[in-house]
């Protein structure tokens, strides 16, 4: 680890460990980070957390309370242990305190989150918020579960993976885990008590796929499943349907889900294409729903 204030231009790229460096690099200390940060006079000072880790997300409290503002993508603090959000609320609803924006934790670059704080800030109630949140699902059963579509639903996967639209290893966006974290996030902005643990989710890997050891021997077995997924697709396009994997937060019947489920051809949801993200919110004064939509994956 170490820091500088030492002005800095691309022409010293060549020399940049010795510029920058010099003799202050020591042992990565993110508190003694944090302390450094906070004494210095150069006005608003702002941690960018970048990682997906539990550790460094428990840490923004303490940051905060040093004055320091947090921006981040990491859904960890927003949808882990809710005293740990509650925490972080506290901390960051001063107007002349520091601040917390993790937009990019539902949505990926849509205005999703600023849009719930607009209507929850000026009084508007609730009522459902009902979308899309994944991008890899979104284009998974865009391509699958549409008339006239032909591709078996293992082709689909295996040309999301390639396209780099699907982690790594796919099941970890078909369990549902990531989309049950953005529906946490939204209920509790919302301002309900919600977690990943109490929340319905459905796995859609099959279960005799949800141990095996690979990756790999996953994408090789999961043609094995084709004829099921084929089946439901079937019942749904002969119901005037198509299948979609959304999340769902409901604002007053404590029913909020995550779960593969069934769109009129007439839904906007039915509608979508490519792996764009969809949410729709429902509220006393957005009776037909306020409707955000846009890019939500893509390969890194």
């Amino acid at each position: 680890m170490a820091l500088s204030n030492t002005a800095f231009t691309a022409a010293d790229l060549a020399g940049w460990q010795s510029t920058l460096l010099g003799d202050s690099a020591q042992a990565a200390d993110l508190s003694r980070f944090a302390d450094t940060l906070a004494a210095i006079e150069c006005g608003p000072t702002a941690i960018v957390d970048c990682t997906s880790s539990d550790a460094i997300a428990a840490l923004y409290p303490s940051w905060l309370t040093r004055g320091l503002h947090v921006v981040t993508p990491n859904k960890k603090a927003f949808s882990g242990d809710m005293s740990l959000f509650r925490e972080i609320q506290k901390l960051s609803s001063s107007p002349l305190g520091p601040t917390v924006y993790h937009e990019a934790t539902v949505g990926a670059g849509l205005p999703v989150l600023s849009t719930l704080n607009d209507l929850v800030r000026t009084g508007d109630r609730i009522v459902k918020i009902e979308g899309i949140f994944s991008g890899t699902l979104s284009y998974l059963f865009n391509n699958f579960s549409a008339p006239g579509a032909t591709q078996k639903f293992s082709d689909c996967v295996a040309v999301a993976k390639e396209n780099g639209y699907t982690e790594p290893d796919p099941r970890d966006d078909l369990n549902g885990m990531d989309v049950a974290r953005k529906v946490t996030i939204l209920g509790r902005v919302a301002g309900l008590d919600i977690g990943t643990d109490t929340l319905p989710v459905e796995n859609i890997v099959p279960e005799s796929l949800r141990d095996v050891s690979t990756a790999e021997e996953f994408m090789v077995r999961l043609p094995e499943f084709d004829e099921h997924f084929s089946q439901l697709n079937r019942e749904a396009l002969q119901a005037g349907s198509v299948l979609r994997y959304v999340g769902f937060v409901d604002g007053l019947n404590g029913q909020s889900s995550v779960k593969l489920a069934r769109y009129p051809l007439d839904h906007p949801f039915a509608s979508l294409k490519g792996s764009d993200n969809i949410i729709a919110f429902t509220t006393d004064r957005f009776p037909n729903p306020l409707i955000i939509q846009g890019a939500g994956a893509g390969a890194a």
